[in-house]
């Protein structure tokens, strides 16, 4: 299990540099959407500097304690023969397992992250795109639990998708007190509590 923690080193110069490369290239290529006068306004307002600033420190939190697994998925399994072989009792909605989204490829990473408080499952999807990351299919979400079935003890993990009517569905790995090793693909909107990690997957 690999999982991302703050290095003790400071950003170099190189980082920045590269940093204000891409910035002035992504300016020159819109420069034209940009009127020179409203431009040199915005570069006087002493604001800016510490809004940018806000948000590359937003982003830089937002990655630091993410969990990457990388694991083999085997795509040519049912819904149902896919939620077997992770060996766990399964609470399951029969209609929402038969179309859940398989994903694509032999091998992917799948990178898990918490929030450490409630979310709903709008706001959810604002906190992925934070991460550049996507909901990961349950096939991905599955194969991790499948292959280290002790992974979901420490860390509950779910993912979300919307069916065909924009409902939005969930798949949730979790270890109930008493209840042992559980799987839950279902519908529903009541948002995560603080303890859930969501699988993701890059975009």
């Amino acid at each position: 299990m690999d999982t991302m923690t703050p290095s003790t080193e400071p950003v170099t110069e190189g980082q920045i540099g590269k940093l204000n490369q891409n910035l002035t290239a992504r300016l020159l290529k819109h420069k034209n959407e940009l009127p020179s006068n409203l431009f040199q306004q915005v570069l006087g307002d002493e604001t800016l500097l510490d809004e940018m600033y806000a948000s590359i420190l937003k982003r830089v939190d937002a990655i630091s304690n993410l969990i990457i697994r990388k694991v083999k998925v085997n795509r040519n399994r049912s819904p149902k023969e896919m939620l077997d072989a992770t060996g766990r009792k399964q609470y399951t909605d029969s209609g929402v397992v038969a179309k859940m989204p398989k994903g694509e490829g032999e091998e992917t990473e799948v990178f898990f992250f918490n929030l450490g408080r409630f979310v709903n499952d709008n706001d959810l999807e604002k906190e992925y795109d934070l991460r550049g990351l996507k909901p990961a299919d349950p096939y991905s979400q599955a194969a991790v639990n499948e292959a280290d079935p002790a992974f979901a003890d420490k860390y509950p993990n779910g993912t979300h998708w919307k069916d065909a009517n924009g409902k939005w569905c969930f798949a949730a790995f979790d270890r109930w007190n008493g209840g042992g090793r559980s799987v839950f693909v279902s519908r529903g909107d009541d948002g995560w509590d603080d303890g859930w990690w969501f699988a993701g997957v890059r975009k």
